[in-house]
């Protein structure tokens, strides 16, 4: 099935919308989620995208997300993906950041959450999701700066910024 996706204007809002494959074909920009899931260790879950992926296929990435549906909230969109992907239901989502982002690949407005120290199980989409494993925040700050670790580009220019920021705060507290 084609998707409706959500397409967004330059001031982060709705002005339509069109099928997923319109979307891709045509690089038009629309909006997503990011969903970063926490641990109580705050350990990040990083998961490897399945060769299938239409965006960035077979690398890592630091959140579970995915497009917003013509007329869909976006914590609605976040709530819906991290669950879809990842099996995290039941949860309150932080809002962490909005930003835009846009390549040859993929060009949206991004709104980014947190699932903060969850302890449930994880279950991964097959159709998304390779693998995946807990990575100490620390040790993924030293991957994200190392610009050679595959890891999707719009997870690194989005959640990167948070992703460190958390580390330092967590190392000063």
């Amino acid at each position: 099935m084609d998707e409706i996706v959500a397409l967004y204007g330059d001031d982060g809002q709705p002005v339509g919308e069109a099928p997923r494959s319109r979307v891709r074909a045509q690089n038009l920009h629309h909006a997503a989620t990011a969903v970063v899931v926490l641990d109580p260790a705050d350990r990040v879950y990083v998961h490897r995208r399945t060769d299938t992926k239409d965006v960035f296929p077979g690398i890592y990435d630091v959140c579970a997300g995915g497009v917003l549906l013509a007329g869909e909230d976006p914590y609605d969109g976040a709530v819906r993906e991290v669950a879809e992907e990842l099996g995290v239901t039941g949860v309150e989502l932080g809002p962490i950041f909005t930003g835009r982002y846009a390549d040859a690949h993929t060009s949206y407005t991004a709104f980014g959450y947190v699932v903060e120290a969850w302890t449930g199980p994880i279950r991964w989409q097959p159709e998304e999701v390779a693998w995946g494993d807990w990575v100490d925040l620390a040790d993924l700050v030293v991957r994200l700066n190392d610009p050679d670790w595959p890891l999707v580009p719009d997870s690194r220019a989005l959640a990167g910024p948070w992703l460190r920021a958390r580390a330092a705060h967590e190392v000063v507290e």
